[in-house]
């Protein structure tokens, strides 16, 4: 699973670059995320703007990821498209993600995280 990562102050803005997160990829996809957010104890921001396909098991893959988080923090997912929003509001997830319409404003310009 491709996906890149900037650090910026205390947020780690993570851009998915597939165009799925489905049954085929969501353990890949979890991994990935664990390796990154281990150990980070900042806000976490998903670019998911790459994402045009989002099955149940994208989206328990995105429970699992914001469960990883500690202290209780809400996975922040940003620029969702039509179908992904679409998914998120049918399972009412959307009450459960932060979401944002942009990248929250300094998000991602920072340095590249290991």
């Amino acid at each position: 699973m491709d996906i890149d990562s900037k650090l910026t102050d205390d947020v780690l803005c993570l851009t998915v670059q597939e165009s799925r997160i489905d049954a085929a990829g969501a353990v890949a996809f979890k991994e990935k995320i664990r390796s990154l957010v281990t150990d980070f104890s900042g806000r976490v921001v998903i670019d998911m703007h790459k994402v045009d396909f989002l099955d149940s098991s994208g989206l328990g893959a995105l429970v699992a990821v914001m469960k990883m988080l500690d202290g209780g923090r809400r996975l922040e997912l940003a620029r969702c498209g039509t179908i992904v929003r679409k998914v998120l509001m049918l399972t009412r997830m959307d009450s459960v993600f932060e979401l944002h319409e942009t990248v929250p404003s300094g998000v991602g310009s920072g340095q590249d995280a290991a």
